[in-house]
């Protein structure tokens, strides 16, 4: 029984050992703020493009935008937004498909939110204004990748 404890010890020492890595990762991410630009329109099938910019660890990065919706969607709006990507590690690591699902109407101009996530786990909050006619209840796809 004494040998079954210690080697029982001794793995859970191995395991905190080999995970304690994975599980202070968190703390290591850094944030970046980014602003893009964006031109949507549709009707049932929305499609939309544009382009931003990361600025992480004091150095620019042009972005490309790239989206789909499907859903309840007619008409066309550009939104300019602002925001910050959390848990970025490297810039590449805003590179991905991002989603969202939600909905919005946009009659001239308003202000609009949206957070998004990719699957490296950041998070991009960002804020800003429509301008255009839009009415949309969809779920959305955004690709964003380094130019």
């Amino acid at each position: 029984m004494l040998k079954f404890r210690q080697a029982f010890r001794c793995g859970l020492a191995a395991l905190a050992v080999t995970f304690t890595p994975v599980l202070a990762a968190p703390a290591w991410a850094a944030t970046g703020t980014v602003s893009v630009e964006i031109v949507k329109a549709g009707f049932i099938v929305g499609v939309g493009g544009g382009r931003g910019m990361l600025v992480f660890e004091g150095r620019r990065y042009p972005l490309s935008v790239g989206g789909l919706s499907v859903g309840a969607t007619i008409g066309a709006s550009k939104a300019s937004l602002v925001g910050r990507a959390y848990n970025l590690r490297r810039a590449s690591d805003i590179t991905g498909t991002y989603t969202a699902v939600g909905g919005g109407v946009a009659v001239g101009g308003g202000a609009s939110g949206i957070r998004l996530q990719n699957a490296r786990g950041v998070v991009l909050e960002l804020r800003g204004r429509n301008v255009g006619l839009e009415f949309n209840a969809n779920v959305s796809g955004v690709e964003i990748g380094l130019r």
